[in-house]
């Protein structure tokens, strides 16, 4: 599993922030009319806007420091409530200074380079119908963002020794952090936040990056059928997959031809009932949400105060990747 401690690591991986234009429009959250999809949505929801910061963000637990990816990722779960209406507006005061003017979003106060979770601004504002110029410029920050394996030294480097990690070079993602390489969840993250802007058909460019995206995804998917975090193959070994980044991957995918849709969700919801992971669980059960309507039934547990899995648990993924 991705420890997100490595966030700490990263942080110069940076961009957070809102709109600037036609803020009622995307503070207005009964416009959307989401409802809650698992009976324990409504506590979630509460735990959520509860742990809302002073500034108006959210970190990973209870009074942490606001990161840009639990924000987003409560935003996006408590859009459909008119209740939570003054949180969402303090979290868009906060995001609007976020906003870095060459594209994208900062990743916290204490970073200047936009974040890898850029991806998920252009989600959001892609949700709430946001399509301005700092939309623009998050769409073209990603579409100007991709992974360094593609750099001549490094298929150079691939050439020389290309046992020591087998990958296609020709074929980029999107790396965590600018000037390294690709992995799956920040690829995968990518890919459905420019898929969501392709369905408006006006921003040039989109259809073959996406599709660039979506075969690096398929050339690194592992032999057992899912994906690991980054490679399928390192010193001449099979790599197994990962229940979270698998389903992350799914989710990118779209309902592409290669994958085998009936075989593989019903892999996802054994998974969803083998994992002792809430993080694993949460995307698994988002998943099973996005193509089959529905998630398992949750247990009501203890979470730990870990934000971003109750958030991913309420957030109504459906609604949002599949809406034109």
């Amino acid at each position: 599993m991705r420890p997100r401690r490595r966030l700490k690591r990263n942080l110069r991986r940076t961009p957070g922030g809102l709109l600037k234009s036609s803020p009622d429009r995307f503070w207005r959250p009964h416009s959307l009319n989401w409802r809650s999809m698992a009976n324990c949505v409504p506590s979630r929801l509460a735990l959520i806007e509860t742990a809302q910061n002073a500034d108006g963000g959210w970190g990973y637990f209870p009074g942490k420091e606001s990161w840009l990816e639990p924000t987003v990722y409560a935003l996006l779960a408590l859009a459909g409530e008119p209740w939570a209406h003054q949180a969402i507006e303090r979290a868009g005061c906060l995001l609007r200074s976020w906003e870095v003017g060459s594209g994208g979003w900062r990743g916290c106060a204490r970073v200047t380079e936009a974040h890898w979770a850029t991806s998920l601004m252009v989600t959001l504002h892609s949700a709430m119908g946001i399509y301005d110029g700092a939309t623009r410029r998050g769409v073209d920050w990603l579409l100007s963002t991709r992974g360094a394996e593609t750099r001549a030294v490094a298929r150079l480097a691939h050439w020389l020794s290309p046992r020591t990690v087998e990958f296609d070079a020709a074929l980029s993602g999107w790396p965590w952090e600018a000037g390294t390489s690709s992995w799956v969840e920040p690829t995968a993250h990518a890919l459905m936040a420019l898929s969501r802007v392709a369905r408006r058909g006006e921003h040039a460019g989109l259809e073959g990056r996406i599709a660039m995206g979506q075969a690096m995804l398929l050339e690194r998917r592992c032999r057992d059928g899912g994906w690991n975090y980054g490679n399928r193959r390192v010193l001449g070994a099979d790599l197994p997959s990962q229940p979270e980044t698998t389903a992350l991957a799914l989710m990118a995918l779209d309902r592409h031809a290669e994958i085998r849709w009936g075989e593989m969700l019903d892999r996802v919801e054994r998974q969803w009932h083998q994992t002792s992971s809430p993080l694993a669980r949460a995307w698994l059960g988002a998943c099973l949400l996005q193509y089959r309507g529905e998630r398992p039934e949750s247990p009501c547990r203890d979470l730990g105060g870990d934000i971003l899995v109750r958030a991913v648990e309420a957030i109504p993924w459906n609604r949002i990747l599949t809406a034109a």
